[in-house]
Formats: C-alpha cells, structure tokens, sequence
C-alpha cells in the first residue's frame, strides 16, 4: 500500500499558517506596527486604501535590517527575538515567533524597502505568495517601509469573508489604538483613502487618550496608581457618570501589550459596585507591569489572551486600587443633609475685597404712629340658629360614601355575571410588565412586547431601507453629535442608509455630525445615546449573526427604537402591537431566530392539574 502522509509544500504551510495569525486587514496592520516599534522606531505612519484589502503599508524610522536580514525576514520562524524555549518566559518584545511575516508575505503581494543607519544604500525585497520575486539595493532613509497589496488575492474564499468596508476600517482603527496608546513616548499617524485620521504627538499616557478619544476626556479620567510586589497599576478609569450602555473603550495592557480578559474585567466592574447600575459598563486603559516569568503569551496566535501564575492576586489588587482611586477623588455622591444651608457660602479669592455691610434706616418711620383711620372690629357671628347647620348632617355623609366607593366594586356587582358578552370580546393581559398574554380556543398565547415591537419596526425600517426614505420627525432645536473616530468612520460609510432610516444629518468636521431630524419612534429619546446604540448594535450585527447590511442596520435600529421590558402598556396599546405583529410577514421570530410568541396548549395545561 502505498504512504498517504506527504509533506505540504511551504507555500501551503504558509497560507495554512496565515489563517491563524491574519484574520483580516487589521491583524496584518497589528503585526507591522508591533514590528516597527520593536524596531525601535519613534515615528510610525500607517496608510490603507479600500479598507486595507488593496494597501496596507507602514512606515518606521527604526534601525532598519541588512540585506541578509531583510530576506532571512519573510522565513517562516526566522527571528531574533529567541534562542532557546526559556527565552519564551522572558520576553520583553511584541513579536518574537517569526510568524507574522511568513504569514502575510503567503497571502499578498509584499514589497520591502529598508535601510540601515550609516549604509549608503538600503534593500527592495518583493514577494508574491511566498515567492521571492524581486530583489535589489534601493534609496531612502533611515527605517522600513511594508506595503501589503492585494490581501487575500490567492485565496479568494478568505477574501470573500471578509466583512464590508466600514467594518473592516473600524477592526483596523481598533487595532491601532492598542498599539497607539500604550506607546506614547512614539508619533503615530493614520490615513484612510488619502484623508487624516489621526495625527498623534508624544506625549503622557493622559495626553494620549486625549488626542484618540477627544478633549472632552481630559475631564472623565480618574487616576489609577498601585506598587506591589507582584504587579505594578498605571492608568486611568473614567467616572461613573460617563459609563456606557455597552462594552466600549476597555483596555487591558499588560508590559505594554494590550490583551482581553473578562476575570480582569470583572475585577474592575466589581469595583464600581454601588456606583452603577447592572446595564452600565465604565471605560478604563490600564496599564500592568509585571515580571515576564510569571506570565505566558505564547498560548493564543494573535496574543492577545496571557496566561498569569497567580490570576487570583492580580484581581484583588485591581480591585482595590480601582476602588481607591474612586474613593480619593471623593467619586462616590454624596449629600449632607444636617448641614444648613445659609452655610454654603462661596470661598474668597485673594484678589477679593472685603467690604463691611450696611444699614439702611428710615428717619420718618414712628413707631407710636397710629392711621388716621382705626382698622374695623372683625364682627361677632351670632351664636343663633346654630342648630340649622346640622340639618343636611346625614343627607351629606351618605352621598360622600356613594362617591367614595370603589369603581371597580360598583362594576362587579353591576355586572352580569350569566351574560357570556365578554367570553366573545379578545382578551389581554399584561404579565409583570413584560408578556401580553391571549386566550386561544385551544389554549394561549404568550407575546413578548419588545420583540413583538422589534419584528413590527425591522419590517418597517427594512422596506423604508429598500425604498431609499424614511419618516423624519425635525428636531426643534438641531443637535451635534460626537463620535469616536471608529464610529465615526462607520456613520460616513452608512450615511445614506441611516438617512433612510429617518435620520436627517450631516457631516460636521472629522468626528461631528449635526442632527436635523430622527425617525418619530425615537423623538422622545436622547438622540446621542440613540445613535452610539444604534451603531453598536449593528457592528454586533454584523460579526455576530452575519447579516446582510440592511437587515443589520433595519434589526438595530429596530432594536434601538422598540419599547423595552417593563413598560405598563394599555388595553389600546397592546390591542395594537398583537394587531400588528401578526400582520407582519413572519410574526413568529425576530430575524436573528429568537420566537415572538410561544402557545401554550389547553390540554398540557388541564394534565398540570390532573386528580
């Protein structure tokens, strides 16, 4: 028989290792921007076209590389990070596999151009599909430059996963904040289609979230600081008046290398308890220094999850010095009540003058003055006929009990109890603010009120989507929204769709758009948090349930917009939403697959009470 076990070409091992460590655009930006700083380098320029399916390149000034090493480069588990296996549990640098490279080299079209301080000239390395298909000496400064064209152009099915561009664009924006903000002693800079998106000086950690997130940071940061044996705490969390209704800006750095995890997440929402509600999420970039030995990064291919030998620690101490930075900047509300209030009064300055109070006298005021004209007696009642206002004592009392007894108590015993009138009419109920309950011939029904809404708004919205228009309710007074670069960046690509949602705006600067106008169910809601929502629900959307974009965006503004649980609603009110709801074209789920409505059968009910 003959052998089956081959070994795979290296451009297959290579494509077949690229599915690991570049997922899309943004892992690709990821590596190169993580290489150039361990290059050394303190100016770093990112530019992407077409969402960074047709460019990516990354220019550094670092050290740069030699002719051999610019080559020995693209080799798959070529590095100079490591020697030995101990050196993984000693690692001070961001990349140190000799992956990432190898990986993007095999699925795109590479061209390197970098040169060493004090060489004349430098080297031009290009490779397509892991081929070698140019090299030569070249000009330029000091540093690298890659260009990444035509990501994924060998495996066309990979390429055909990836998401739209808006997606893409916000995936890549995240990833260079990572990088960004736990390097503020670099320069960065990013451009998208020729236009700038960030333009970032050193600086402070503090400055650095500033220049990504905006100025209005500045005043939201509370000041994270603790020393420990174990682990170091540098950072800040934002106060819990600015917490967020979803998991935003939530950074994690770990010896300046950013990773996810929910146990160390829990440690700092814990640490806000009593201070928000279960439904809010405060935002927090802290940074954790701490021996390489203790920890291990080499156990996810993108690096972003650690392994830590005492887990249990980390988080009492971020716990704690969380809950102390609260406690010191006098976080937590509070409100004096025994204190008078004639005591409140504003501190001098030293610039203020004192002046002495003065009284003002009247010299004509005589307290022995009498009027001219003495004030009449106020009239004795007549102690006669005292009897006559008991007259109409009885007839009075009975009358205010008639009117004082209960409504529904006259109704009952009106009622007639033998008319089956009512057994013909519909009959709702709403069960803890949430169910309407139906009755059925063969049993119930249970609807539940905000996807019931949901299902009525998406087929709304979504026929308003396809036509173009929307219903517009006009604002009285025009609003301005700011939205992080990510978002905003999403809104310019979804400008047309969310206008015909109903939304009437426009772009106002980088970041700002200004509100004419919201769909009419939204009228009575703060259209900042409606918007923020309404874009996190469809970046969600889209990674989640893979839904085309206008069932993504028609299911979040449906879901932005509906009435939530917990809402009293009236008989009208849900004749209306069951009238609805099965005058809809699928009443029975929303389109993620969760049921509107279950029934409930009469006869598993009667077996519930059997003798």
């Amino acid at each position: 028989m003959a052998d089956v076990i081959k070994l795979l070409p290296d451009s297959v091992a290579n494509q077949i290792a690229a599915g690991e460590v570049i997922q899309r655009p943004a892992s690709a930006v990821k590596e190169l921007m993580e290489n150039a700083i361990d290059a050394g380098a303190t100016s770093i320029s990112l530019v992407i076209k077409d969402a960074g399916k047709t460019l990516i390149q990354v220019n550094d000034n670092g050290v740069g590389m030699s002719e051999t090493d610019a080559r020995l480069s693209f080799e798959r588990h070529a590095t100079s990070k490591i020697k030995k296996a101990d050196d993984l549990f000693n690692i001070h640098t961001k990349g140190f596999r000799g992956e990432a490279l190898a990986s993007i080299a095999a699925i795109a079209q590479v061209e390197l151009k970098t040169k060493k301080e004090g060489q004349e000239l430098g080297t031009k390395i290009t490779i397509e599909g892991s081929e070698v298909k140019e090299q030569e000496p070249c000009t330029g400064g000091q540093g690298s430059s890659f260009s990444v064209k035509n990501l994924f152009y060998n495996v066309p099915a990979r390429r055909n996963f990836l998401k739209s561009n808006a997606i893409e664009i916000k995936h890549i924006i995240e990833e260079f904040q990572r990088v960004a903000l736990v390097h503020a002693d670099i320069d960065f800079s990013m451009y998208n289609a020729g236009n700038e998106v960030f333009n970032l000086k050193k600086g402070s950690f503090r400055q650095r979230i500033v220049g990504i997130f905006g100025d209005k940071y500045n005043q939201r940061l509370v000041p994270v600081k603790e020393e420990t044996d174990l682990v170091s705490i540098e950072g800040f969390v934002t106060k819990p008046e600015f917490a967020k209704k979803t998991r935003g800006e939530q950074y994690f750095f770990v010896n300046n290398r950013f990773i996810k995890s929910p146990y160390l997440n829990h440690a700092v929402q814990s640490a806000f308890d009593q201070l928000l509600s279960g439904d809010q999420f405060p935002s927090y970039y802290l940074k954790l220094t701490i021996d390489p030995k203790t920890i291990d990064i080499n156990i996810h291919p993108t690096k972003t999850e650690i392994k830590f030998e005492d887990e249990r620690a980390i988080y009492a101490i971020i716990r704690t010095s969380v809950k102390q930075a609260l406690g010191k900047n006098n976080i937590a509300p509070t409100l004096d009540f025994e204190q008078e209030s004639s005591f409140n009064v504003p501190l001098l300055k030293s610039t203020d003058t004192i002046k002495a109070p003065t009284i003002k006298v009247n010299p004509d005021y005589n307290p022995f003055k009498t009027e001219s004209k003495p004030a009449a007696a106020p009239k004795k009642q007549s102690a006669q006929n005292w009897g006559n206002l008991y007259q109409s004592f009885e007839k009075d009392v009975a009358a205010i009990r008639q009117e004082s007894e209960p409504e529904e108590k006259q109704q009952v015993i009106a009622s007639n109890w033998e008319d089956d009138q009512e057994e013909q009419e519909q009959t709702l109920l709403q069960l803890h603010n949430k169910y309407i309950l139906t009755q059925l011939k063969s049993g119930f029904l249970i609807v539940d009120q905000q996807r019931a809404h949901e299902r009525i708004l998406f087929e709304s919205y979504f026929r308003n989507l396809e036509k173009g228009k929307g219903s517009v309710q006009q604002l009285l007074f025009p609003e301005t929204v700011e939205l992080t670069h990510a978002d905003a960046a999403l809104m310019a690509e979804l400008l047309s769709e969310i206008k015909a949602l109903g939304f009437d705006l426009d772009k106002l600067g980088r970041n700002s758009f200004v509100v004419n106008g919201v769909p009419a169910e939204l009228k009575n809601q703060q259209v900042k948090k409606s918007i923020e929502l309404l874009l996190e629900q469809f970046k969600r959307n889209e990674n989640d349930l893979k839904l085309e974009k206008h069932e993504s965006l028609a299911m979040a503004m449906a879901r932005s917009a509906s009435i939530k649980s917990g809402k009293k609603l009236g008989y009208e009110e849900m004749k209306v939403l069951v009238d609805k709801l099965f005058a809809c074209e699928m009443p029975y789920s929303l389109p993620n697959g969760k049921p509107t409505i279950i029934t409930l059968n009469l006869d598993d009910l009667n077996k519930q009470f059997e003798y």
